[in-house]
């Protein structure tokens, strides 16, 4: 680390790097300099890139970064969209978000955990080799919906999970991927007005999720426009699916990591553990981008208005100064208290009034659910390629997890210990 001014990479652009190295870009650079950041130019574009704690804490200090223009507009396009309670500010922003906090409670996470625990039954995996990069979308799709209040059989499962799947693959792509991902995402918005429409015309079941995202007014008391409603059901309904990604970790921790599955204690808070371990050393989220808005120091470097920022989230979650032996997967560790903005594979900052996922509690609800059922099941790994290439976004085993599943007793529903 360093007082002085962050420093300037020679290279004239580094975006060609970043997408040659993916999720290592940021750390190495900060390990060779021997800084917490560095600045560079993305795509032509003056940017400090930034990781670590102290990082994360300034990055994520209230009213301090806005999302707006922070990232490129064909990500924007498929994880979020105009009007996403991501892009609003201040008040707005605390409104809007109050909306998704409120569907987190103990009741609804036990529910959205029995909701999955049925339908990967009903997937009927046990006996045969499957991949589960394959079966779990359509698994997870089924889930969201249910747990929405949304009838599967007039939301077309097979469909929604193209959709959601080609958002959550395709952000970071470029080319005709992209393209046909942008093309299901006008698909899925056009489905979910529609799904809005009917659901204030009185079709949503009383105090579901998607009762609570129809109804929902903004601060001057206005029903939020039908688009804008639509893209926030989306934004329910796709992280649920992009869970299947740490699920699928979750497998390859236990296939690969038998001794740290053996030495786990037989509790819920274990499992707990075991997803949090699972959230911070496999890569998920690369980046969070940020462009200023109220100006500060961090390492004597000055960031004024409209500077763009980029944090290391991966980065953060295995950073050696944060994290004592930290490519070793030891969910041990979270039996301790950490640092908030240590441990960020959803953002970092406060849950109420920040940016931090508002559904991580969920997320680390289902992760804990699918790992029981994992376990339960008694995974047995043939002969494949369990690489995962970080130059690769998001990232996932070569081989999607092969997997020949035992037929097993129902384990107990996990107890929630948040």
């Amino acid at each position: 680390m360093t007082g002085s001014s962050l420093p300037l990479l020679k290279a004239p652009d580094s975006t060609l790097s970043l997408l040659r190295e993916g999720y290592d870009f940021i750390a190495r650079r900060c390990d060779r300099l021997g800084t917490d950041g560095f600045r560079t130019r993305l795509m032509l574009r003056p940017v400090a890139c930034l990781r670590g704690p102290r990082a994360a804490q300034a990055f994520y200090a209230p009213g301090r970064m806005t999302r707006r223009g922070a990232m490129p507009g064909s990500v924007l396009a498929l994880l979020q969209d105009k009007g996403s309670v991501q892009l609003l500010d201040d008040a707005a922003h605390r409104h809007r978000r109050g909306l998704f906090l409120r569907l987190m409670t103990p009741e609804r996470l036990e529910r959205a955990a029995r909701i999955l625990r049925e339908e990967w039954q009903a997937a009927r995996m046990g006996g045969r080799e499957i991949v589960l990069a394959e079966e779990i979308g359509p698994i997870l799709t089924r889930t969201a919906l249910r747990w929405c209040g949304i009838e599967t059989a007039d939301a077309a499962p097979r469909l929604r999970c193209e959709e959601f799947e080609a958002m959550i693959g395709g952000a970071a792509l470029v080319g005709p991927r992209h393209w046909r991902a942008r093309m299901l995402r006008r698909r899925s918005e056009a489905w979910a007005r529609e799904v809005i429409r009917a659901a204030r015309a009185g079709a949503a079941p009383a105090d579901s999720p998607l009762a609570h995202v129809a109804q929902h007014r903004d601060p001057s008391g206005l029903a939020l426009p039908r688009a804008v409603a639509a893209v926030e059901l989306l934004n329910l309904l796709r992280p649920i699916v992009a869970v299947g990604r740490f699920i699928v970790f979750s497998a390859h921790a236990i296939v690969t990591r038998p001794e740290a599955l053996a030495a786990l204690p037989d509790t819920p808070e274990a499992l707990d553990w075991w997803g949090d371990e699972v959230r911070r050393l496999y890569p998920f989220f690369p980046v969070i981008g940020g462009r200023v808005r109220t100006g500060f120091d961090f390492d004597g470097h000055g960031f004024g208005p409209g500077d763009w920022v980029l944090l290391d989230l991966f980065g953060t979650d295995t950073d050696p100064d944060a994290w004592p032996d930290p490519l070793r997967f030891d969910p041990m560790r979270h039996e301790r208290a950490r640092d908030p903005f240590a441990f960020v594979p959803q953002g970092a900052g406060s849950m109420e009034g920040g940016h931090r996922c508002p559904g991580e509690a969920l997320t680390a609800k289902l992760v804990a659910e699918a790992t029981a059922l994992l376990r339960a099941s008694r995974p047995e790994a043939p002969p494949q390629d369990l690489g995962i290439p970080h130059d690769r976004v998001p990232a996932a085993p070569v081989s999607g997890m092969r997997l020949r599943l035992q037929e097993p007793l129902p384990p107990a529903p996990v107890e929630w210990r948040h």
